[in-house]
């Protein structure tokens, strides 16, 4: 694949926007033979809490940091680099932004997120001049008559929508053998800390591009692993909260009993004023209503550093062992934690989850066939796609396109399924929930007295591998995630230069004490360093 062959530019903008009144330093790139080294940006790991303070003070403008971040992306994603993060930037980023920063002027600030630049998953729908096309081919053209939930409460807290993340196709639920990160629309997404590692998905964009400082933070969606694990994967922060707390309406599924969007950032502050612009109750989506009482307004305002002095935290052992140099990390980690004044109970395991067996991905095909075929006829009628089987048939007639390196044998698998009142659904649901929260996570806090559990969020990047697929070992979030539960991904560490990150879970609607943990852990080891973008991993031992 040639690393330019998708630019996924709007047309005109780099004339219009990228170029037009963004100084040349600050999109230029030293190439090939001078080492392939990206030069410093003016933003690079700048806070949101830091871009307020500037634009209060008169420093930036939302349409500075607008024009600095689409120059940035411009540099590193479209070219140096090529990251290929990005699958679409938003011609109306200036507009909203000028629009912003006159409401600034004129009437004050909406909140923390008020003229930040923002990028969102390509699975999330907005009914702008940018598509929705989660990766695929099939969907371009598929207009959402009206932005996604979540869309609406950004649009609401004053962000400004930069672009769309690229994603693994499908949010990575079409075929066994996938690379993270490949979309038939947007290509390979690439790992910022070592171009030839994967990013891990389906959230990938969103992971590398926030991770390589081209926007101030980003939005991914996650069914089993996908925010956390590329967030791991990409040395960033990834929140992926309750079931419920966030609309999943317009935005393009998997499975409702697990799908969720979530925030990713390069710190736990910002993830947590995304996180509570974000939230919001949806009449759509009924899953909302249970958040009811229990969201938080603001997310960062209680955070604080010694939050872990008194925690009781339960050490899931069951998934360490990925690598003896991922355990090194985790156990300079635990240090961490009991220095800063936390009880470590360790070990201990959720009995229960062996007999979960195969039942999360049995509700997942049922549920993928009946809410992708739901959304799509949604689309209306001059939808290029109407339905689950009409995917499968035009990737079949689009194969050097769509299928030139892995199948859709999970597409056809849930095209085979029945309806949701299925006894074989109905009883894999039944036990996803008991096995994961009853007798999972709710028992082993309930008997521990455990204010979270912590494991390694998943091995470092594996290389990318177009043929035989990813190589990315280990993974913890599948507990929380079928049991709708929050979890949080923070930078632990280091492995030959790959981020390794360690999760916080616990109970429904937990996301505070969960972040204000992983807070004060990211501020007693500031593990985060921004990528270099290296060619490749260098595995010298010296």
């Amino acid at each position: 694949m040639k690393p330019n062959r998708r630019r996924f530019l709007q047309a005109g903008l780099l004339g219009t926007v990228a170029a037009a009144a963004v100084p040349a330093s600050l999109s230029a790139y030293d190439g090939p033979d001078a080492g392939g080294k990206v030069k410093p940006f003016e933003l690079d790991e700048i806070t949101i809490a830091e871009l307020q303070d500037g634009l209060r003070s008169g420093k930036f403008t939302a349409r500075a940091l607008a024009e600095r971040y689409l120059a940035r992306i411009e540099a590193v994603d479209k070219h140096g680099p090529t990251l290929n993060s990005v699958i679409a930037v938003n011609p109306d980023a200036l507009t909203i932004a000028d629009a912003l920063d006159k409401e600034r002027k004129d009437k004050g600030a909406r909140g923390p997120m008020h003229g930040i630049p923002v990028l969102i998953k390509d699975n999330i729908g907005t009914a702008d001049k940018m598509a929705t096309t989660a990766g695929s081919l099939a969907l371009v053209g598929a207009k959402p008559g009206q932005d996604a939930f979540l869309v609406k409460r950004l649009r609401e807290a004053g962000v400004v929508l930069l672009g769309k993340a690229n994603c693994s196709e499908w949010a990575n639920f079409r075929g066994s053998r996938s690379s993270s990160g490949w979309s038939g629309r947007g290509g390979q997404t690439k790992n910022p800390y070592a171009l030839d590692r994967n990013p891990s998905g389906s959230s990938s964009g969103s992971a590398a591009g926030v991770s390589a400082n081209l926007c101030a933070a980003a939005v991914g969606t996650e069914t089993n692993g996908s925010i956390v694990s590329p967030s791991s994967a990409c040395g960033v922060v990834g929140v992926k909260p309750t079931v419920g707390l966030i609309s999943r309406t317009g935005v393009i599924p998997i499975a409702h009993s697990f799908d969720t969007a979530g925030p990713m950032a390069r710190t736990v502050r910002d993830a947590a004023f995304l996180l509570g612009a974000l939230a919001g109750i949806d009449a759509a989506d009924k899953a909302t209503a249970d958040a009811e009482g229990k969201a938080v307004a603001d997310y960062a305002k209680d955070l604080d550093p010694k939050a872990l002095k008194g925690a009781t935290i339960g050490v899931l052992r069951s998934s360490f062992g990925i690598l003896d140099s991922v355990d090194a990390v985790m156990n300079a980690a635990l240090d961490a934690l009991k220095q800063q004044g936390a009880t470590l109970v360790d070990p201990v395991e959720i009995a229960g989850l062996s007999r979960l067996g195969n039942a999360s991905f049995q509700v997942m095909l049922y549920e993928f066939k009946a809410d992708l075929n739901d959304y799509l006829a949604g689309l209306g009628p001059d939808a290029p796609v109407k339905s689950l089987k009409d995917v499968i048939a035009f990737n079949q007639k689009n194969k050097k396109k769509e299928l030139p390196y892995f199948g859709q044998e999970l597409m056809v698998q849930a095209e085979a399924k029945g309806p949701l009142t299925d006894k074989e659904y109905l009883d894999a649901l039944e036990r996803c929930r008991r096995v994961t929260r009853a007798e999972g996570i709710d028992a082993v806090m309930d008997k521990h007295k455990l204010d979270a559990l912590i494991a390694p969020t998943a091995g470092p990047a594996g290389l990318t591998d177009l043929l035989l697929g990813d190589h990315m070992r280990g993974g913890s979030s599948t507990v929380a995630a079928v049991a709708g539960y929050p979890s949080v991904t923070v930078p632990a560490g280091y492995v030959f230069g790959l981020p390794v990150g360690l999760s916080f879970f616990g109970r429904a609607w937990s996301e505070a004490k969960l972040l204000g943990l992983a807070y004060a852990f990211e501020q007693a080891t500031k593990a985060r360093k921004a990528p270099q973008f290296l060619a490749t991993t260098d595995l010298r031992v010296e």
